[in-house]
């Protein structure tokens, strides 16, 4: 099966994973892209210490992308949308031992603005 990589937009146009990775240093960035890459290339299939459910039925639904370069750690949210397709929600840089739940309440606000406005099935994939 093929995976694909879609990225949340705002109705106003905003891309909150654009905007996050070139707030980041040209390495970390790097280091962001390529696993995001490793997602789309492995799916389902790629486990941690790359990605992991969040806990919690508040947050059904919703996963990780872990990034760990140097000192620096970053956290890219996301979710699967119609079987194949992973769709990137917004990302921080990790700063404590948990995720921020302001953090994890804006990825589901958007996780659920997407499915909201593609209820016909018809994302970009």
């Amino acid at each position: 099966m093929a995976w694909y990589v879609d990225y949340y937009q705002k109705e106003n146009g905003e891309i909150p994973v654009f905007e996050f990775l070139r707030s980041l240093e040209p390495k970390l960035r790097a280091k962001t892209q390529s696993t995001i890459d490793l997602l789309e290339a492995c799916g389902t299939n790629l486990k941690e210490p790359y990605v992991a459910p969040i806990k919690g039925e508040k947050y059904k639904g919703l996963w990780e992308l872990r990034v760990k370069f140097a000192s620096d750690i970053t956290r890219v949210f996301y979710f699967m949308f119609k079987g194949n397709t992973f769709v990137l929600l917004h990302g921080f840089r990790k700063k404590t031992g948990r995720a921020p739940s302001g953090e994890l309440d804006r990825a589901m606000r958007y996780k659920l603005d997407f499915e909201r406005r593609n209820t016909d099935g018809q994302g970009k994939r």
